[in-house]
Formats: C-alpha cells, sequence, structure tokens
C-alpha cells in the first residue's frame, strides 16, 4: 500500500470552540510529544532585525475565506480578513535551531485542528506526511505518511484529502481511515477542490487525460468526467455547494464554467488575448461572480449567467436548479453574433484590479459587499471594491505588508 497511517496519540477531533482567541498551553509538556522538532507559541510579529529572514512559502484562505493561512521557512501564521489582523503565530525551530519550513497550512473554519506539510529548504516535518496538528493542545494528534510528497491538503468537517503528483486519498476525518483514492494525470501544484456544505460532498480533480476534469458526487455515488481544454488543467475552483466549476488552462485566456451534475458548459469568459499563468479562481457566494488573478498583473471580476437560488445537495441538484441571466457584456453585440470573430463576441470582465505583474496572488470575495481579498506571496494583502453596475477599476481598500507590518497604508 502506498499510505501508512501513524497516530501520535487518538483521532483529530475539532472542539466546539474557535478562533480568535487561543489561549497558550499552559505547560510545556505537550510539544515534547513531538521529538524532533518544536512549535513555539509568539503572539506579535518579531521586530528584531537580527531576527532570520521569514519567506513565504504557502498561503490559503479558510473554506468561508474569513481567515488565511501563511506557511513560511519558520513555521506558520494565522489571519483574520475583516478586519485584518495577525491572529496568532507558531514559530518552529529544530532542536538545533533554525529551520522549520512548513510547506501547507490547512484550515478547518476556525477550528482547533489544522493539516500541516514540511516544506522548503529546511522542513519542518517530511514533505510526504500529512501532520493532524491541535492546536488546544499545542500538538501533532496523528500524521498520514506516503511514499511520494504530499502537494496539497483538503478539509472537510468530516473527510480529510490528501493530494500527491499522481494520487489522491480521502479518509474518514474521525478514525483517520482510508475510504477512497483516486488516480491522476501528474498534478504538481497539487489541484483539487471540495465543497464545504453539509451533506454536499463534491471533489473536483484532475483526470487522468490532459485537459480532463473528474468530479466526485460522493452523496449520489456518481463519478463525471468533462473535457474542459484541449490543454492541461492549470487552475479550477467550485462553489461552495460544489454545484458549479471554473476551469483554465495553460493557455489561460479563457475560463469555463461547467454544470457539475452534468458536465454540461454555462458559460465562457475571457481573461485576454495573451498567454497567462492563471494562478487563483474564486467564485462569490451566490456565484453571481467570477475573480482571476493570473501573472499578468491584473485581478477580473466576471458577472455569471449562473446563480444559484440556495445551497442544494448533489442528490439533488438537476438542470432545473438553474437561473439563466444574460449579462450587459454580450448582449450589445448579439445582432452581430454570427459576423464578428469569437474573440470580439467574448464575455469580458466587468472589473479590474491591476497589481505587480509576474507576482503570485491568491485571491478570494470579501465578506464586505462587492469586495476582494487578494494575498500576495510577497506578503502583501488588499481589500478592494468593484461597482457591479459601471464595473472598470476597482477602489482599493486597505492594503497591509503582513510579513512587515510597518508597511501599511
Amino acid at each position: 500500500m502506498e499510505e501508512t497511517l501513524s497516530p501520535h496519540s487518538s483521532p483529530p477531533q475539532p472542539s466546539s470552540s474557535s478562533w480568535p482567541p487561543l489561549d497558550p498551553p499552559t505547560t510545556s509538556s505537550t510539544q515534547s510529544q513531538i521529538p524532533d522538532s518544536q512549535l513555539h507559541q509568539h503572539q506579535q510579529p518579531n521586530q528584531d532585525s537580527s531576527a532570520p529572514i521569514t519567506s513565504l512559502l504557502h498561503l490559503s484562505f479558510n473554506q468561508d475565506s474569513g481567515c488565511f493561512a501563511a506557511g513560511t521557512n519558520h513555521g506558520f501564521r494565522i489571519y483574520n480578513c475583516d478586519p485584518f489582523r495577525e491572529m496568532f503565530r507558531r514559530v518552529s525551530t529544530h532542536q538545533g535551531g533554525g529551520g522549520g519550513g512548513i510547506g501547507v497550512v490547512e484550515m478547518l473554519f476556525r477550528c482547533n485542528i489544522l493539516a500541516l506539510v514540511g516544506g522548503g529548504s529546511d522542513p519542518q516535518y517530511p514533505p510526504n506526511k500529512v501532520m493532524i496538528w491541535d492546536d488546544h493542545q499545542s500538538r501533532c494528534i496523528g500524521e498520514l505518511s506516503f511514499r511520494s510528497e504530499v502537494r496539497a491538503v483538503r478539509l472537510r468537517r468530516e473527510r480529510i484529502v490528501a493530494v500527491l503528483e499522481h494520487k489522491i486519498f480521502v479518509y474518514n476525518f474521525v478514525d483517520l481511515k482510508l475510504l477512497h483514492q483516486i488516480e491522476t494525470i501528474a498534478n504538481p501544484k497539487g489541484l483539487c477542490a471540495v465543497s464545504h456544505v453539509s451533506g454536499s460532498f463534491v471533489l473536483v480533480c484532475p483526470g487522468l487525460q490532459k485537459g480532463q476534469i473528474r468530479i466526485e458526487h460522493y452523496g449520489s455515488k456518481r463519478t463525471k468526467f468533462i473535457m474542459a481544454h484541449d490543454s492541461r488543467i492549470a487552475c479550477f475552483a467550485i462553489t461552495q455547494d460544489g454545484g458549479f466549476l471554473a476551469t483554465a488552462s495553460t493557455k489561460g485566456t479563457l475560463i469555463r464554467i461547467y454544470n457539475t451534475f452534468d458536465g454540461s458548459l454555462l458559460q465562457e469568459v475571457r481573461r485576454g488575448a495573451d498567454r497567462a499563468e492563471i494562478y487563483s479562481l474564486a467564485f462569490s457566494p451566490t456565484a453571481e461572480w467570477l475573480a482571476v488573478s493570473s501573472d499578468k498583473g491584473t485581478v477580473h471580476v466576471f458577472s455569471l449567467k449562473v446563480k444559484t437560488t440556495s445551497p442544494v445537495s448533489d442528490k439533488s441538484r438537476t438542470p432545473s436548479d438553474l437561473i439563466l441571466a444574460v449579462p450587459s457584456t454580450t448582449a450589445s453585440l448579439s445582432f452581430i453574433r454570427g459576423v464578428l470573430p469569437k474573440y470580439f463576441n467574448s464575455e469580458w470582465s466587468v472589473a479590474q484590479f491591476r497589481l505587480h505583474e509576474g507576482s503570485q496572488y491568491v485571491i478570494a470575495f470579501g465578506h464586505q459587499k462587492n469586495t476582494i481579498v487578494i494575498l500576495g506571496m510577497d506578503g502583501s494583502f488588499y481589500r478592494c471594491q468593484f461597482d457591479p453596475v459601471t464595473g472598470g477599476e476597482m477602489t482599493q481598500l486597505e492594503f497591509y505588508n503582513f510579513l512587515n507590518p510597518k508597511e501599511t497604508f
């Protein structure tokens, strides 16, 4: 078997209490149960100029985009998005001092359980292990070991999904029992998305062919394959209930939106004409908007035809649950649709926000109306707002450098 299970003590049990705040451990004895490493409490940013330089290895939002986690070469940090503030950090060092890189940090909403994977040049944990960290106990309470490097982890309240380059493993959260494994085409980015609405477990991953998407509807025990693109899949995202899927290929010019139930193509929008690397896709909670970030340094917001009136489970979703609305971006061209080339018939973004070209950004819709939260691998945090009627350039509301808190405005 490829996977092995090595609990440190007991299976992970998410606590009913949530962040913030987290009380520091009353004793240091719990940390001694990890013999080769330690994670130390550190509540305030270190302003000591002699401290080692911190670099980011990983950024990800939690399931409702209210928080985000940053994996660094010296541990991990958790931040609140609105209002923006650092909630806490865990500084990791080996017994000899230094090091302790965390390459993956996956939150479970705001509870005490996180999934950690070592990363960087001096990883805190082996990169082929998923460590289940209980922050109330300040120790790892379980681990999942594999023969190859873990590329990503996804968490639901009842499931752990470990993503390797060629396989995906689904575990039961309570007892860490292996429930399902999936073979994929080479997936070095660890592309995988899971739904988060209770009662609707949908998992999306690359298929075994170039440009193919695999959709697992666990509630109805159905598997759906979609040939989404001619080129390799570069990025995808699903709605909270798993009903809709947005995909982008390595060309990065077109984004396609699909119904995950029947695999039908619902809409196609154009990011631009030039090839680009798509870094992040995000649906708004109502699936009214789609945000896209790329290496071109621009975040685009598109108006979608597909809208859900309420979350539904994958057992009951049908095409009749869809509400179709033609956005104004295409209505003006409808009378010459058969004359202009496809490029001019494309649906273009409603709003844009300019960033540094070449930098990598992760995006999500904010909890405030018509806002986008943007996280940069350079340590930047942006909150901006778009006008759903007039569109155009977004308004920057906030900026912080969370690696160097002094650089804010």
